[in-house]
């Protein structure tokens, strides 16, 4: 009796959504539908919403506050003057694009013939004095890392004309001469012309190792390392501490790496 009542149950189940799917029009079963308009409005998150915190959320939240602003507000360096990021080259980019080839002697033994970082993967200026490591922090905030990449001269030679392209980028160990509408004139590793027919080393960020940011001239690369926990973050951290244990300040200068003609 149990079987025959569940066989009409499931009869009728089935019947059911037959006659369901059938009361449906062809032109209801053939709709196409499409998004016509979009609406939408920015908030400005800034101090405004703090006048009136929520005590309780403040009161969970403020241990782990004290242990994040211990942390970012710890001064580790001293910079010996504000640095900004711009093209064709920069304080700021020249500095960090420094840091990327000498990180380069923990994969070759030695720093790389260039060093390379996009100025939009900079999003802040090191000001003059202090060094924090929330300064850092909000100069580097992605979780990009160290790549080191070996390269034909021919392949380099395109990377160099994306660079023209784009007005300049953050260099280290190179000398680039380009127009003022982006062609690439002269290129120099060290102080050598680039040779089409040798290999040279380049240490990068593996967002623009992959080929982001026009650098699609890295998938051509020969050999590709990229090193882990050696973040770009963590690498100039380590370099103002050690630069501060030694008694230095941080400092950089425009010498001529990327220039117009």
């Amino acid at each position: 009796m149990k079987q025959t009542y569940a066989k009409y149950l499931m009869v009728a189940a089935l019947a059911g959504g037959f006659l369901f799917t059938s009361c449906r029009t062809a032109r209801e079963t053939t709709a196409q539908y499409e998004v016509t308009k979009v609406e939408g409005s920015m908030i400005t998150i800034d101090s405004v919403w703090d006048t009136h915190p929520n005590a309780k959320a403040a009161e969970i939240l403020k241990p782990y506050k004290e242990k994040v602003d211990a942390m970012m507000y710890e001064v580790i360096g001293t910079s010996a003057m504000k640095m900004d990021k711009g093209g064709p080259e920069s304080l700021l980019s020249n500095l960090v694009a420094g840091v990327l080839q000498q990180a380069a002697v923990q994969v070759l033994g030695k720093p790389a013939d260039m060093g390379l970082v996009n100025m939009g993967g900079l999003r802040n200026i090191l000001p003059e004095g202090d060094i924090t490591v929330g300064d850092v922090f909000e100069i580097l905030p992605f979780e990009n890392s160290l790549c080191v990449l070996t390269m034909k001269g021919t392949d380099l030679r395109r990377l160099f004309e994306a660079i023209a392209s784009l007005h300049g980028e953050g260099v280290s160990g190179i000398r680039l001469e380009i127009t003022k509408d982006g062609k690439l004139l002269n290129a120099f590793v060290g102080e050598k012309p680039l040779k089409d027919d040798q290999l040279y080393t380049v240490a990068t960020i593996d967002y623009l190792a992959d080929g982001n940011g026009r650098m699609d001239a890295f998938l051509q690369a020969e050999k590709r390392v990229c090193p882990e926990d050696a973040t770009l973050r963590g690498l100039f951290l380590d370099y103002v501490r050690k630069q501060t244990a030694e008694g230095k300040a941080i400092t950089s200068k425009l010498d001529g790496r990327i220039t117009i003609k």
